[in-house]
Formats: C-alpha cells, sequence, structure tokens
C-alpha cells in the first residue's frame, strides 16, 4: 500500500465527516480553518524536513510519489489536510455541553444563582 492509498483513506473520513458536520449541526467557520491549515502545513514542512534531514524517519522510495517539499515527500502534508479539516469537524459534531448548573447552597440545600462553589459564607464558619 502506497503512502497516497493510506492518505486517501484517512482524508476520506475527514471530509465525509467535515461534510456531514457542515449539513447536520452548525457549519464550521471555514477561514479559521483555512488559517489552521496554512499555519500547520508551515509548521509540517519545517519540521518534516528537519527529522528527515536528521535521519529520524525515512520512507520507501517505492510508496512515495517522488514529489517534494524541501527534501519532504508530498505526502506527508495529508495529515496535516486531514487533522484541520478532521477536528474542527468532529468538535461540531460532539454534543453541546449542558449550561452549567449553578451551586448548592449550604444553608438551604438549594441551587442558588448567586454563590460560587468555593465560596465561603460567614455563617458556615461560626
Amino acid at each position: 500500500m502506497t503512502y497516497w492509498a493510506l492518505n486517501a483513506f484517512f482524508l476520506a473520513v475527514a471530509v465525509v465527516l467535515f461534510a456531514v458536520a457542515r449539513i447536520v449541526r452548525r457549519k464550521p467557520a471555514v477561514v479559521p480553518v483555512l488559517v489552521t491549515l496554512a499555519v500547520l502545513l508551515v509548521i509540517t514542512a519545517v519540521f518534516d524536513n528537519v527529522m528527515i534531514g536528521i535521519g529520524l524517519v525515512g520512507y520507501n522510495q517505492a510508496l512515495i510519489s517522488g514529489a517534494f517539499i524541501g527534501i519532504a515527500p508530498l505526502e506527508d502534508f495529508a495529515y496535516a489536510i486531514g487533522a484541520a479539516v478532521l477536528l474542527p469537524a468532529l468538535w461540531m459534531l460532539m454534543p453541546a455541553r449542558a449550561a452549567a448548573r449553578p451551586p448548592l447552597t449550604a444553608a438551604a440545600g438549594q441551587r442558588s444563582a448567586h454563590s460560587h462553589p468555593h465560596q465561603t459564607h460567614p455563617e458556615e464558619h461560626s
């Protein structure tokens, strides 16, 4: 299996989940996704080239396309693209958190909108 075949599976899952998130839930904002993608691609370019350059990772030449950015194979950048698409999609598909409930008051055992969970009252220490 080539790196592109592996990437195709990973990216297909990310794109499908992103499409589902846009259809069934609120739409992920595109500009933040694009900004995140740009940052991830730059970071990937820098660090992949460093890691490959120092010999930390290597690639089977028969399994890569032969297209490079520096010395990093183009296939490596699919993971940055997948992360920038997949994570916002998963965030949108997760159920919303319930609103925080006010804490119990010590005296009445009732919830109060004015007390804080770590707040103490002078009458509690008498």
